[in-house]
């Protein structure tokens, strides 16, 4: 069982960080942007094989992957550079990640209507309808939470992580049970990659939009220090959050 509970965990949760990944792979693809390096999960390189003009690694560990762009995390004058994309290329690249994951949500809902005849009669129609209902409502009640949360109506305690995401993972019974929950945890990935929190590719996007409006990148060093402060946020909450998933367990 445990073996089990372990397999069901990773695979979940290291297949929707990939298809995340994907997304801004293909997209950029679309746009021109070179990309380096795209690996299946993280650390020691398993296997690898340079193609045309990237290298693809299958790293140790099956949770998630990357995608390594020239020019994305630096200036770079070379041909095909992220950072000399225009900037609707750029925000299509940084968002295709959250979307895929949202639109695969959805294909999910539908393929559980028709397949289980979940609360619909059985057809396309009210399967989509179902399909659409089920994201949208998901998506309203996340930002009614975070809305709750900045007010102080809800506590931080209230959150799930990693962790707890796991632990519901582990207690899903049957196939239905882990599908729905491969929706719930796909959409709620997007989401919260689309906030715009520096760090989040939502955050990337803002950070884009601001540049569109100055008609000039900010300086390479706010910048950083702007996606510093992000991303220590985003570890010192998820910390927290990881603190009260195991006190939760225990």
């Amino acid at each position: 069982m445990i073996i089990l509970n372990a397999i069901k965990i990773i695979f979940l949760l290291g297949f929707l960080v990939f298809i995340h990944e994907g997304g801004h792979f293909l997209v950029a693809k679309l746009c021109k942007v070179k990309v380096n390096e795209f690996a299946i999960g993280f650390g020691k390189i398993l296997w690898q094989k340079q193609g045309k003009e990237t290298k693809y690694s299958l790293r140790m560990i099956p949770l998630g992957g990357f995608c390594n762009m020239e020019g994305e995390e630096e200036e770079s004058d070379a041909p095909g550079s992220f950072s000399k994309a225009s900037i609707p290329k750029r925000v299509a690249i940084v968002a295709a990640g959250a979307i895929v994951n949202i639109i695969f949500a959805l294909i999910v809902y539908f393929i559980l209507a028709t397949s289980y005849n979940f609360q619909v009669t059985n057809n396309w129609s009210s399967a989509l309808t179902f399909a659409g209902e089920k994201t949208g409502t998901f998506i309203t009640s996340t930002f009614e939470g975070l809305k709750q949360l900045f007010t102080g109506k809800a506590g931080l305690d209230q959150m799930m992580g990693p962790v707890g995401i796991s632990e519901v993972v582990a207690k899903t019974n049957g196939m239905f049970e882990f599908i729905n929950m491969i929706a719930i945890v796909s959409l709620s990935l997007g989401v919260t990659n689309l906030l715009p929190i520096p760090a989040l590719d939502g955050g990337k996007i803002l950070l884009l939009i601001i540049e569109a409006i100055r008609k000039k990148p900010l300086s390479q060093k706010i910048e950083i220090n702007i996606q510093l402060l992000g991303f220590s946020f985003i570890i010192i909450l998820a910390l927290f959050v990881t603190w009260n998933d195991i006190a939760r367990i225990i």
